[in-house]
């Protein structure tokens, strides 16, 4: 185990509306630098939570463990400082920004994840002129990364997701991950409401960003996503427990016979799911 694996212990997460009711209850988890992990439960079972929990959503509070991570405790760091480490979200539900194009929106979030840890105060990445990427590089960088998602380039003048299709959501979000090159990913129900072609043009946008220094935990209820994104290791999510884990096999297996055997087998008999809350989610990373 390296500093640059993701490690979760004992985590135990509860919504901050109701902190007594804790959602997960327990979550032990390592993602290896450069390995794909895929989470799969039934609805409800807190996978979301452990998405957002990961990224610092205020909507939860973490009741106890700790997630280790660059030699940080991320429970510690602000959501933004999770993103300048390299910590990225893919959202289920993209939210709209009416008014700030895609182009600024990108360019803001490119300047704050090259400014590191502790940006330096003089620099103001919002500012052309006052440094931050320089427009050459950002428009070819930009140019290059829309081509691989098979992305039309005049989406970079629209408002961020507003009027968006669904397969277009999912497209800016792998953009945004393409462009700021992140060492960890969470997608978190990428394959939600996609066709099957646009599930494809995702997916294979995702295989094209995958490389020895980048994890990927892919956050999934259908076994469909991984016929395009191959696991390493795949685990089962339930009732706030991640009660089974295995390669590939274990999600054709779910995909066969349902997750009531797997849950019988950890005891789990008649739980199908937990009362996971959803919440509105801001739209960024």
């Amino acid at each position: 185990m390296s500093d640059q694996d993701l490690v979760i212990r004992d985590l135990h997460v509860a919504p901050a509306a109701k902190p007594d009711h804790e959602i997960l209850k327990g979550i032990d988890l390592t993602v290896v630098k450069g390995e794909v992990h895929a989470i799969m439960g039934p609805n409800g079972s807190g996978k979301t939570t452990l998405a957002y929990a990961l990224m610092g959503h205020p909507a939860y509070v973490i009741k106890s463990g700790e997630v280790l991570w660059h030699g940080h405790n991320l429970l510690k760091l602000s959501a933004d400082k999770r993103a300048r480490l390299g910590m990225f979200l893919a959202f289920q539900y993209p939210m709209a920004i009416p008014g700030l194009s895609v182009a600024s929106f990108l360019r803001s979030a490119i300047n704050a994840r090259r400014s590191g840890l502790n940006p330096d105060p003089t620099i103001d990445p919002t500012d052309a002129f006052k440094g931050g990427i320089p427009m050459g590089e950002f428009r070819k960088l930009v140019k290059e990364k829309m081509a691989l998602l098979k992305m039309d380039e005049s989406i970079a003048a629209r408002y961020v997701n507003e009027g968006f299709s669904g397969g277009e959501k999912k497209r800016l979000e792998m953009l945004q991950m393409a462009v700021l090159q992140p060492e960890m990913a969470i997608l978190d129900e990428t394959d939600s409401g996609l066709d099957i072609d646009a599930l494809r043009i995702v997916a294979e946008g995702v295989n094209a960003m995958l490389n020895p220094n980048m994890g990927v935990l892919v956050i999934t209820h259908y076994q469909r996503l991984l016929n395009y994104i191959t696991p390493d290791r795949v685990h089962v999510l339930a009732a706030g427990r991640i009660v089974a884990s295995g390669g590939k096999d274990l999600a054709l297996r779910l995909e066969a016979e349902g997750y009531a055997p797997i849950l019988a087998e950890a005891g789990l008999e008649g739980v199908v799911t937990d009362d996971e809350e959803p919440v509105a989610v801001e739209a960024a990373h």
